[in-house]
Formats: C-alpha cells, structure tokens, sequence
C-alpha cells in the first residue's frame, strides 16, 4: 500500500473512531439554558443588542470572499468556495434572528447554515491537499450531511427527545480532520499557517462562549458569545485570506 493511501485510510479510521465515540455517548438533548446568555441588554430598540450586531462580522466576511472570486483561479473547487461565503453571510442572518428572541425553533437557523460552512471549508481542504475532483464530489454529499445532521435534531426535539449528537459530529470532526489533513498531505494553493490560525482563533471563540458572564463582568460592555461571534468570524476570514490568487502558494507542497 502507498503512502498516500495509508495516509487516507488514516483519516477514514478517525472518521469512524470518532463516529463511534459520539454514538456510543448517551444522547444529547438541547440544554433550555443554552438560550439564557449574559448580556440582555436592550439598545435602538434592538433586544440583545450585542449579540445581534455582532453578526455583522459574519456578513462583512462573507461579502468580502465574494468579492474576491474574480482574482481566484478557476478550480473544481471554486463552489465550495462561494458556498463557504454564501453560508457565512446566511450565518450572519441567521444567527442575528435567533439572538433577537432566542429558542430552540429559531435556533435552527443559526446551526443550519454553520454545517453548511463547516463542509463547505472542509471540502476545500480536503480537495487542495489530496485531489481537487475529489473535493468536488464530496461537497454535496457533505453539505447534505451536516443539513440532515440539523433537521434530525429538529425532528427529535419535536418528538421530545432532542438529540444533538449528529450535530456535534458534523461541528467538531472538521476542525479534528483539517488539521490532520494539512499535517500529512500538505497544501497546494491554501495558504497552511492562515488555516492554521483559523483553526486556532475558532478554537478561542469556542472558549470565549464558554465564559460568556465572566468576559461580560471583565469588560462591562461586551460579553463571552457577542466575542466569539467576532473571533469566529476572524478564524473564517483567514479561512478565506488562506486562497491564494496564485496557481500554488510558494513554501506548500502539491
């Protein structure tokens, strides 16, 4: 067996270890504080204001990819691209009508949206570092997957039992996966150290949620989710600053 196929059946075996590990967890319902976040604060006339405004950070970077497709050179993966900005700027929007009244149901358009950008990135890496056709075909079928991932959860808080593990498969083996993408087959026209510090500055946004009180109480004026709706916004621009315009970024390998 070559190296190149030892190294994808590497990432297959991850794929399934993972799978298995978030299956074999209990399920997981959605938490009804999940909705209950630090900063309510109402201004212009616009409940929560904070963590609706900052929404614009996902428009702003989704517009702005946009506006960088006709310098990119054609590539079958140029769609995941431009689904990738679209989803972005669909995230912004969604997110931002969530956070004006905040629910499970509303929730759906917050998360739907955010699998499309996650398989959409992913097939980008995947396709530049392995075989571009092959992160052409793979598109759909992901970007299917993580929307089935969303309307599964739908379904099973409908039927009183919400179950979320799709979802967090859908969310999280991504940002698993890319990094060991780059790390063993390199990049070719993705520039590796922006993915890499993409992967790094999502990671923050995810610890900025976490201490969504605390950072509010610290700074008096912005809270832990409206900083990770920035910092995720930021780890998606570099996503997006990492296509280069060139045929291949100097210092990757093809």
């Amino acid at each position: 067996m070559s190296s190149r196929n030892l190294k994808t059946v590497l990432l297959l075996l991850v794929t399934t270890a993972a799978a298995l590990a978030i299956y074999a967890l209990p399920r997981i319902a959605q938490d009804a504080a999940y909705h209950e976040f630090a900063d309510t604060q109402a201004r212009f006339g616009i409940p929560n204001f904070m963590n609706v405004i900052t929404n614009a950070a996902f428009l702003f970077t989704g517009t702005y990819g946009l506006s960088r497709l006709p310098q990119l050179p054609q590539s079958p993966l140029r769609m995941a691209y431009v689904l990738l900005c679209i989803a972005v700027i669909l995230v912004g929007c969604g997110s931002a009508w969530y956070h004006l009244a905040p629910s499970t149901a509303a929730l759906t358009w917050d998360r739907a949206p955010m699998t499309i950008a996650f398989m959409a990135l992913f097939a980008l890496v995947l396709g530049d570092s392995t075989a571009e056709r092959a992160g052409s075909r793979l598109l759909w079928p992901l970007v299917l997957a993580g929307l089935a991932s969303v309307a599964y959860w739908q379904v099973s808080e409908l039927r009183g039992a919400g179950d979320l593990r799709p979802y967090a498969l859908v969310q999280f083996l991504p940002m698993l996966l890319i990094p060991l993408v780059l790390l063993l087959f390199g990049s070719t026209r993705l520039r590796a150290t922006l993915l890499w510090s993409a992967l790094i500055v999502y990671a923050l946004s995810k610890v900025a949620e976490q201490y969504d009180a605390a950072i509010l109480e610290l700074t008096g004026f912005i809270s832990g989710h409206s900083v990770k709706h920035l910092l995720a916004a930021t780890a998606v621009l570099a996503a997006i600053l990492a296509h280069s315009d060139e045929d291949q970024v100097p210092g990757t390998s093809p």
